[in-house]
């Protein structure tokens, strides 16, 4: 394990596992830490080394003491990703490199795509969130209407619960999804995290239409991987991505 230390942002801790030598940088799902793709022993791990970086407000990363809630919530901006690889060169040397994420971690590993696409040599994606607008989660942190009805959820004991039970009593999520959310929101710090994460990561929106051109111009392996069942991050959205 390690650290990164990032100008202007803070301190990004990393896990180290993997039995085989290629290096992958991995970034986790939401409410997980870098250590996340552990389970994946009988596959990944006994090809790569991995080194599985922990969002902020998850693991032990930590931002800089004079960011403000304001800074947060104005995200970090977008080219601030492409140091999380410079530092990652800095300790490990210029390399080729692969890269792998889970969900909300998709935005990290497809913009060091299209900012490193000459030392990438496989992207695995799985549930990814970045291959298309997620309309709830855009309307949460863009829209001022959404914007203010997301402060209040975080700052409230009742309203997000209650609004979880409504989505699922209509469909719009299933039992394990509102299982999920919920033991991610029951406490105030927990609904604080929450908070925090989508917020800083909002500006983190990678262009797609460059992306495929360099996927295919560089001959990078791409493997996405999707739930049969996901409502939150499904297929169907990232199919005009699948077919460039």
């Amino acid at each position: 394990m390690g650290f990164l230390t990032i100008p202007g942002l803070g301190k990004v801790h990393y896990h180290e596992y993997g039995s085989g030598d290629k290096p992958m940088l991995a970034f986790h799902g939401y409410g997980m830490t870098g250590k996340q793709f552990h389970v994946l022993k009988k596959s990944i791990l006994a090809k790569y080394h991995v080194y599985g970086i922990d969002h902020f407000f998850h693991g032990e990363s930590t931002l800089e003491e004079n960011w403000t809630e304001k800074d947060i919530l104005e995200g970090m901006p977008r080219e601030i990703v492409k140091s999380y690889l410079e530092e990652w060169f800095k300790i490990h040397g210029r390399q080729r490199i692969s890269l792998m994420a889970y969900s909300i971690g998709a935005n990290f590993a497809l913009v060091l795509l299209e900012e490193f696409p000459d030392l990438v040599d496989e992207i695995i994606l799985m549930a990814p969130d970045g291959l298309s607008v997620y309309k709830g989660f855009h309307f949460l942190m863009h829209r001022p209407t959404g914007k203010y009805f997301f402060r209040r959820a975080t700052k409230s004991k009742w309203l997000t619960p209650s609004l979880l039970k409504n989505l699922k009593r209509v469909g719009f999520i299933d039992d394990s999804l509102y299982t999920i959310a919920y033991n991610e929101i029951d406490t105030e710090k927990k609904r604080q995290d929450v908070y925090y994460t989508l917020n800083i990561i909002k500006q983190l929106k990678p262009d797609l239409d460059k992306i495929a051109t360099l996927i295919n111009q560089y001959h990078i392996r791409c493997t996405l991987i999707f739930g049969r069942d996901d409502k939150l991050f499904p297929k169907s959205p990232a199919m005009s991505f699948i077919q460039k």
